[in-house]
């Protein structure tokens, strides 16, 4: 590689692949400046998302170790770098292509594991990362209320019979006397 700006757009994306824990390859053509720019605002700050050239793009990410790539990078390519959470990331990126077609996901990889556009679809279909959180919460929550209420249970019970074997005693005073 002898030209200088090969090497260092090989370099910068050897930093996305290095800074991010998901990526996502797409293939863009049709859509027009505006639409990046729409798409690029609605992946917010958990992905960068980047016109990438395929030759470069292969040798970096062959440099970095990444071989889920292999055999996709032909046409206008692109990827979102993704360093927040990849379930809003895909979801961003399959609500986008619902509404622009042009959009093409082709595959992508999370934590170092090869996915295609099938796999990616089902992680958008995830819900996001608090809801899981907050359900994890509730059912911890429910169990410990249950098991709260089985702890609970032999000692009302036994106020119950005590109460009920007292008012049996004054009872039976008040028919002897």
């Amino acid at each position: 590689m002898a030209n200088p700006e090969k090497a260092a757009a090989v370099a910068e994306l050897k930093e996305y692949f290095s800074n991010s824990h998901a990526a996502v390859l797409t293939e863009y053509r049709g859509l027009t400046v505006a639409q990046l720019k729409t798409l690029r605002r609605t992946l917010g700050e958990n992905a960068e998302y980047a016109v990438v050239k395929n030759t470069l793009t292969a040798i970096a990410a062959k440099e970095v170790g990444i071989d889920a790539f292999e055999g996709q990078l032909n046409g206008p390519s692109a990827i979102a770098f993704i360093s927040g959470d990849p379930v809003e990331a895909a979801k961003s990126l399959r609500d986008f292509a619902k509404d622009n077609p042009e959009l093409i996901v082709k595959g992508g990889y999370l934590d170092g594991v090869a996915m295609d556009e099938a796999e990616i679809k089902k992680l958008a279909d995830l819900e996001s990362r608090e809801v899981l959180l907050a359900k994890v919460a509730g059912a911890a929550k429910a169990s410990l209320s249950k098991a709260a209420s089985l702890f609970q249970a032999p000692l009302s019970k036994t106020v119950r019979t005590a109460e009920a074997l007292r008012a049996k005693v004054e009872e039976q005073g008040e028919n002897a006397a």
